[in-house]
């Protein structure tokens, strides 16, 4: 099933975070960005609206009990910079209130209220086949796992360090991608970090080299990365 969703923002950088989001989760649609509440009116009677999502600054100006009387009201989810507005979004029944900058972990938890959904990535992933594809600059990119050398977490975004091409920036979060990868093959070192375990050169307690690159190995992660690497 498919969700129609609208963004209704006036921040440029929040609405760029939360599109990527959208367009991460193959049940999500997204069908308009609107910069003024007024805009929207008119909308929801030509338009089914699945989830809104709303600054919840701008909703002030917004009729919001006219909103929940339509004949399909939509889901709405509160998004803000401040804290403080968090219960004042629950007292508006909002399905759920996410703080800027949205973390791709933390917009996937509200978007499964809906039902079961899941991102293109884990939808397109062939990881028994021994590959992955990822969305990157408008394509869907073949990544190989045995190119992989390692992976690092770059805020929204991670970084795929391959052997002997160019890195991959993927909108994707780190956390989502190493539940797709095979466990006997990829190890996460670091909070920001998976390694490819077949291409660890050498290694310390303290860190673990693939070629060139050194990648530290987390505190929490000590045990995981022994319990592989000494046996």
């Amino acid at each position: 099933m498919k969700y129609n969703c609208i963004i209704v923002d006036d921040e440029p950088s929040a609405i760029k975070i939360l599109s990527g989001h959208i367009e991460s989760v193959e049940q999500l649609e997204l069908i308009g960005v609107y910069y003024n509440v007024l805009q929207i009116i008119e909308l929801f009677a030509k338009e089914k609206i699945d989830i809104l999502f709303l600054d919840i600054e701008m909703s002030k100006i917004l009729d919001m009990e006219s909103i929940m009387t339509l004949q399909h009201p939509p889901k709405v989810i509160f998004t803000s910079s401040h804290k403080e507005f968090a219960l004042e979004a629950f007292d508006l029944d909002a399905m759920d209130y996410l703080l800027k900058p949205i973390s791709f972990e933390r917009f996937l938890k509200a978007a499964k209220k809906l039902g079961p959904v899941n991102t293109i990535e884990e939808n397109k992933s062939n990881s028994s086949n021994g590959f992955l594809f990822f969305r990157s600059q408008r394509k869907i990119v073949k990544v190989f796992l045995e190119d992989i050398l390692y992976i690092e977490s770059l805020k929204d975004y991670i970084g795929i360090h391959r052997d002997q091409k160019s890195l991959l920036k993927v909108k994707h979060s780190i956390y989502t991608l190493e539940s797709s990868l095979p466990k006997d093959l990829f190890l996460r070192v670091h909070r920001s970090f998976i390694v490819s375990t077949q291409k660890i050169t050498a290694f310390t307690k303290n860190d673990v080299e693939i070629g060139k690159f050194e990648i530290p190995i987390g505190r929490s992660y000590k045990s995981n990365v022994d319990k592989l690497l000494y046996g």
